[in-house]
């Protein structure tokens, strides 16, 4: 298959610049995929389509204030820093921008929100073969407490804001989140509430969680001219014992409904690598998902619209079809009617129920 095969055309208005007034209250498109089958509906109307016994999985990773803001001590050139993962306590791996002056040696001097220098500090140590830079922080016991202080919410590139919002400390994150360490939200989980969730537990169904730490890469296009060509950024992912036993003990004719392509991609990469079985622990995934693929464990998927060329689009179509190459052309001929009928896409926008 080809990248270009995976491309759309999205009007710049569609993307969501902001989430909705409230978080149950965007849109749901809805699609039966053996029948080819559209429905348009509200995110409160979910509960409709799940069963009891149904096991609803959803990714608990909390997303950190991972965008710093510094400024050379020898130079006072400007940089702006992305954590991206922890290697040990001030020990981090990072994008900065602009690169070619991130050289080892150079000490980078962390500033406030106000733009004045903090008594923290960055040293770089290394360059890796990704372009990322090894920081060694020093000033404070363990820069991931300060980040609350210092860090800004680390919004995707295609929302187009000055700065982030307060208000976005809160809407760019799941209720459930739990477990720092991921620079982007778990999207399609961004649409339950409290309640919500109680309502979905009050019909017979079973709530469970994964932890999958997603990274920058979840956003960059496929650039390789084959999709196959393509190398799979990795990501931190963790099963707990009662997620792995509930998912096992699934009952005939109930499902298994991954919330977010990183809850599906933990869950598959689990089940290839274990025989079909979901087996609680620690581990990495590079798991790349295209079409054709046969799915294992998970039995519908709700997710939110991705972007063009993009792995987690490449997913959808892959499990709209599973097994097949039609998939393509199903989602993106879904993706047309979400476009004609105003649904907003990408991380503050609508939700997506496959099924």
């Amino acid at each position: 298959m080809r990248t270009a095969e995976f491309d759309f055309a999205l009007p710049a208005g569609l993307i969501a610049q902001t989430p909705a007034p409230a978080r149950d209250q965007a849109r749901l498109l809805v699609l039966e995929r053996a029948a080819g089958k559209l429905a348009h509906r509200r995110f409160v109307d979910l509960p409709e389509y799940l069963r009891p016994d149904d096991v609803l999985v959803l990714n608990d990773s909390r997303v950190i204030p991972a965008r710093l803001r510094g400024r050379n001590i020898r130079t006072g050139g400007k940089f702006e820093l992305l954590l991206l993962e922890e290697n040990a306590a001030n020990d981090w791996w990072a994008m900065l921008k602009p690169g070619k002056r991130a050289r080892p040696g150079a000490k980078i001097s962390i500033l406030d929100r106000s733009g004045e220098p903090s008594s923290i500090q960055a040293a770089v140590l290394e360059t890796n073969a990704e372009g990322h830079r090894r920081l060694r922080f020093s000033g404070t016991e363990n820069i991931l407490a300060e980040l609350e202080a210092l860090g800004e919410v680390p919004l995707p590139p295609y929302i187009n804001r000055p700065s982030p919002r307060p208000e976005d400390r809160d809407r760019y994150q799941t209720v459930f989140a739990r477990a720092d360490g991921s620079v982007a939200a778990p999207t399609a989980g961004l649409h339950f509430t409290p309640e919500f969730l109680e309502k979905i537990r009050g019909r017979g169904v079973k709530v469970c969680f994964i932890t999958l730490h997603v990274g920058p890469g979840t956003f960059a296009p496929v650039k390789a001219a084959g999709v196959a060509d393509h190398i799979m950024h990795e990501e931190r992912y963790e099963v707990e014992p009662e997620t792995a036993r509930l998912i096992n003990g699934v009952k005939t004719g109930s499902r298994v409904i991954a919330v977010g392509t990183t809850t599906l991609r933990v869950l598959e990469s689990v089940a290839r690598d274990h025989g079909g079985r979901i087996v609680a622990g620690a581990g990495r995934t590079r798991i790349f998902i295209y079409p054709p693929f046969q799915f294992t464990v998970v039995d519908a998927l709700l997710t939110n619209f991705h972007l063009p060329r993009s792995t987690l689009l490449m997913l959808a179509s892959a499990f709209a079809a599973p097994g097949e190459t039609r998939g393509r052309e199903l989602m993106l001929a879904t993706y047309q009617e979400a476009i004609a009928r105003h649904y907003r896409f990408f991380s503050y926008g609508d939700a997506m129920l496959i099924i």
